[in-house]
């Protein structure tokens, strides 16, 4: 590697950092970088997902007081988190890289894919919470707003949860888009809730891949250490930024990002 190599995914890293603390997709910027440095597919992916976590810690931090009083209740939540994400983690150490690289391009897609259904959905969730305001159902009599509501874990929901974070585990690009699709067929409507429910599940699906990856020795502590201090100086620095560009247009670029390296990687595979 060369300078212009570290320049570039300490450069991703921190953009990742701003995107997701507004849009979500670091991932489709720093999995590239790492890939175009010359690391293999599944190396780039695991490293990724090491460097992108300390940055899921500060903003389930700074997210905390969203909880509410689910606390408690979120531990099932987690649990499912915890196991997914290990199995998914497990199936992309077991996956041979060259099967891995076919695969690549249509998961790319897939996570580009959730990215575009991001806003439809979003405008659901924002419909939902209006309708409750308006009926008055679900809605905290002293503030006006969507109650908080307890989770209730039906088993079709138990099912898409692991799926979830299965695919988190081993991919995990748009995770967060499924989580709170999830978390909207609970019943639950305060955004603000979901939002902290959404980092307590990500982080321990992402927590559980970071110590497997680690364990098998298929990250660079050294890569992935200089993209983590981007990462966390980018999600510090850089939101405010990326705020003022706006979330519709940060989300346009990270699928923009998408569909031109699903382009590449599919012309490099046939």
């Amino acid at each position: 590697m060369n300078t212009f190599d570290y320049v570039i995914l300490i450069g991703s890293a921190a953009i990742a950092g701003a995107v997701n603390s507004v849009a979500g997709g670091g991932t489709m910027l720093t999995f590239p970088a790492l890939m175009a440095a010359d690391f293999t597919s599944k190396f780039a992916n695991a490293t990724s997902t090491v460097a992108l976590w300390p940055g899921q810690l500060s903003s389930l931090w700074g997210l905390r007081g969203e909880l509410g009083h689910t606390v408690r209740a979120v531990v099932p939540l987690l649990v499912i988190g915890l196991i997914g994400g290990g199995v998914g983690a497990w199936l992309l150490l077991v996956t041979p890289s060259a099967f891995f690289d076919k695969l690549v391009p249509f998961l790319v897609l897939l996570a580009t894919v959730l990215f575009m259904v991001q806003e439809p959905l979003a405008r659901w969730q924002k419909s939902r919470v209006v309708s409750a305001i308006m009926t008055g159902e679900g809605v905290d009599a002293a503030t006006g707003k969507a109650e908080e509501k307890p989770l209730h874990f039906s088993p079709g929901i138990v099912l898409f949860l692991m799926g979830v974070a299965v695919y988190g585990g081993y991919f995990g690009a748009g995770i967060g888009i499924l989580t709170l699709a999830a978390l909207g067929l609970m019943g639950l409507t305060n955004l603000h809730q979901m939002n902290g429910i959404k980092a307590v599940f990500t982080l321990g699906v992402n927590g559980v891949a970071v110590v497997l990856f680690i364990c098998n020795q298929l990250v660079d502590w050294k890569i992935a250490g200089i993209m983590a201090i981007g990462a966390l100086f980018g999600g510090y620095a850089g939101a405010g930024i990326a705020r003022r560009i706006g979330q519709k247009n940060v989300r346009r670029v990270v699928i923009a990002i998408g569909l031109i390296l699903t382009l590449s990687l599919l012309r490099r595979l046939f």
